[in-house]
């Protein structure tokens, strides 16, 4: 058998650097999977990317099929053949579909009989015509967030295709995509020459003759080529680029031949609040910034070329233009914004819409403004007046230029807290301002203090309450106002800073500001659903099981901070020995209840044997004990007084007879039962609990 090396690369115009990791991916899943399929062995994949080409190559594939011999088994005899021993119905049409003939039949024994079957040989085909055929239909099958059409194709793809290369060993796999024709050649770097043709005459020199022309298609070499040439520029100073991992992998596929270059800008720029010149530099302009030994941000950035760099002088130049006009933009907004005093923004807001059926972030501000007055005398916290007036400015950076402009959109509340301190408020009001958008996703920080926070829910709760109100209730996958991020960012918060609020109060509240935006009170019953979801969320990420959290599914879930001290302690408590007597005790009283559940309490004049009045003693003596350490919290205590129950429930179910014939005592027996559920039940629904 032979083996032969495979290389396909697809050569386009620049795809935009978010759409290539996942194409990639998709890439190599693909041709695994074809591989798989189709039987084809192989030794390694090696997958490449630039922003101009996507490439496979395969080493080591089988050159064809090996053959094979197939059984394929048909009917049972007595159906395949008549009476007279000819074919039926039923075994020519198995000999249609296997395409065999009756001289290819034979008996075949199974341990359900005599069936008919035929072995076909099978040959193996080239690997150079299966791989066309994959080429093909991965082309016409890749898909991008975003694609372009040409009217006289069928071919969508996210920019041009201008060159197909497909080689097996030095042999062109030759095949046709629209107007363009596979061949051994590739392209490198355009600043060398436009077309910079160049031949690939086999796989194993695919690197190396790009690398000739200024192409790195190694992604993984040209990420630490980067990487090096950032550390080298900085080796003799006492400044230093600012390390951003996610920049990092953007530029890493916005360049074929990278070269890091540092520029600067004019000194008067860093007057400008820290972030907006980094959002210029990182987020506008994909530039590193540079900081110095204290870590103070400096008038230097670098910048990762793609062209030639003899030329390094004039590229930086015009980088260095480009960056210019951008921060002056950035401070034309700053001077005209900080004219006036921060809070003359917020009547402004009255111009802005939040949600049609909502109004005007004007409106938002002030159901904001009630929402935290709420949260604050509710916890009776006594900076109430700081919350107060960070609520009433918090939006107020929305309709400053700076944001208005859309320059800067994801500075919002960093713009904010900048120009409030410009304004001499308060630093715990400005900082609420930047604060009350955390936790902007999953791995966001929250708030750093109590007032923050307050805010932050006060948002949130607005927005999760107001869209849900009026019928924009997530489904699915589909979230556009991002109210489980806004959810989650509350129970959160409230977590962390164990504020004593119940959920569904807040909500309550947050719906009687809304009057009569909302529809009902039915879109209300969503929202606590929705919530209840949000607080088993946070209790999975404290790591707790999902055998207790079901156990405390039947508590209200409003009490966030006690419900996750509950599941926290019965975790604790589930490591004990004796926490499987607790939940055997608790199993045998639930068990036979279950189908005969009674309310009312137990009257002890209806109590005969000894077992049940001692039970029934017992659970008068623990009653009052437990429900003190219950107003406590104190769930561990409550369960360790729960284990002593266990020797007195088997002592009354093996020596009496629940089901008896005296009908009072067997209800008193049941209502006895129920009300040890009951107080078992105070803390978990134990039956929920795996063994």
């Amino acid at each position: 058998m032979l083996y032969k090396d495979f290389l396909f690369e697809l050569g386009v115009e620049e795809i935009p650097a978010g759409f290539i990791a996942e194409a990639i991916r998709k890439m190599e899943d693909y041709f695994k999977s074809f591989l798989e399929e189709e039987k084809l062995a192989f030794s390694e994949i090696i997958m490449y990317s630039t922003p101009r080409r996507f490439a496979i190559q395969i080493k080591g594939v089988q050159e064809k099929q090996d053959d094979e011999i197939i059984e394929k088994v048909g009917p049972a005899k007595r159906v395949a053949f008549d009476s007279e021993g000819k074919l039926s119905r039923a075994g020519q049409g198995f000999l249609r579909g296997a395409k065999a003939k009756e001289d290819n039949l034979f008996i075949k024994e199974t341990k359900k009989g005599e069936y008919i079957a035929v072995k076909i040989e099978k040959k193996g085909e080239l690997a150079k015509v299966l791989l066309k055929k994959a080429i093909l239909d991965f082309i016409n099958n890749l898909s991008f967030p975003k694609s372009m059409r040409w009217y006289n194709y069928k071919l969508n793809f996210a920019r041009p295709i201008r060159w197909i290369l497909v080689l097996l060993d030095n042999e062109i796999i030759e095949m046709k995509l629209n107007n363009l024709s596979s061949s051994n050649k590739s392209f490198g770097n355009r600043f060398q020459k436009i077309p910079n043709e160049i031949s690939i005459e086999n796989p194993k020199n695919y690197e190396e003759n790009l690398e000739k022309v200024y192409v790195i298609p190694n992604r993984n070499k040209r990420k630490k080529m980067i990487k090096t040439q950032l550390t080298k520029l900085f080796e003799n100073s006492d400044n230093h680029y600012i390390e951003d991992d996610r920049l990092l992998e953007i530029v890493t596929d916005l360049v074929e031949y990278p070269t890091s270059i540092i520029a600067s800008y004019d000194e008067k720029y860093l007057k400008l609040p820290q972030k907006i010149i980094t959002s210029t530099l990182t987020q506008h302009q994909k530039y590193f910034a540079v900081a110095d030994k204290n870590n103070k941000l400096t008038y230097n950035f670098v910048f990762i070329s793609n062209g030639n760099p003899e030329f390094s002088e004039i590229i930086k130049l015009g980088n260095e233009k480009v960056i210019r006009a951008r921060l002056e933009d950035a401070e034309f907004f700053f001077n005209e914004d900080t004219k006036e005093p921060f809070e003359n923004f917020v009547p402004k807001l009255s111009n802005v819409l939040f949600q049609s059926d909502l109004g005007t972030l004007l409106e938002k501000t002030k159901r904001i403004e009630k929402i935290a007055g709420f949260l604050c005398e509710t916890l009776d916290f006594s900076q109430k007046e700081k919350v107060l007036r960070s609520a009433y400015l918090c939006k107020a950076d929305l309709v400053s230029q700076m944001l208005g402009e859309k320059e800067f959109t994801k500075l919002q509340g960093y713009v904010g807290m900048n120009y409030a301190l410009f304004s001499n408020e308060d630093k715990d009001v400005s900082k609420a301002i930047y604060e009350h958008y955390m936790p902007r996703g999953e791995n966001d920080s929250l708030p750093s203090n109590e007032i923050s926070a307050l805010l932050a829910i006060s948002d949130k709760l607005d927005t999760v309450c107001g869209i849900i109100g009026v019928g924009l209730l997530p489904s699915g996958s589909k979230d556009p106002f991002a109210l489980r991020r806004a959810a989650n960012g509350i129970v959160q918060i409230i977590d962390a800073f164990n504020f004593e609020l119940n959920l569904k109060s807040i909500i309550d509240f947050a719906f009687e500001t809304l009057g009569d935006k909302v529809k009902s009170d039915t879109e209300k019953e969503k929202v606590y659903t929705f919530f209840n979801q949000r607080v088993l969320w946070l209790l999975k990420q404290k790591n707790i099981d999902s055998d207790i959290i079901k156990s405390i599914t039947h508590i209200d879930a409003s009490e966030i901070v006690d419900l996750k001290q509950r599941a926290e302690d019965i975790q604790k408590f589930k490591e004990r020995d004796d926490f499987n007597q607790l939940v055997l005790g608790f199993k045998r009283v639930s068990n036979i209840i279950s189908k005969n559940p009674q309310s009312g309490n137990p009257e002890e004049k209806y109590l005969e044997d000894v077992e049940e009045k001692n039970l029934y003693q017992k659970y008068i003596s623990t009653k009052n004990e437990i429900e003190s350490e219950l107003k406590h919290k104190n769930y561990s205590k409550v369960m360790s007084i729960l284990v002593e129950f266990r020797p007195i429930i088997d002592d009354f179910f093996d020596n009496v007879l629940v089901n008896t014939d005296n009908e009072n005592i067997k209800l008193n027996r049941y209502r006895l039962l129920g009300r040890i559920r009951d107080l078992f039940l105070n803390v978990s629904d134990l039956a929920e609990i795996n063994e």
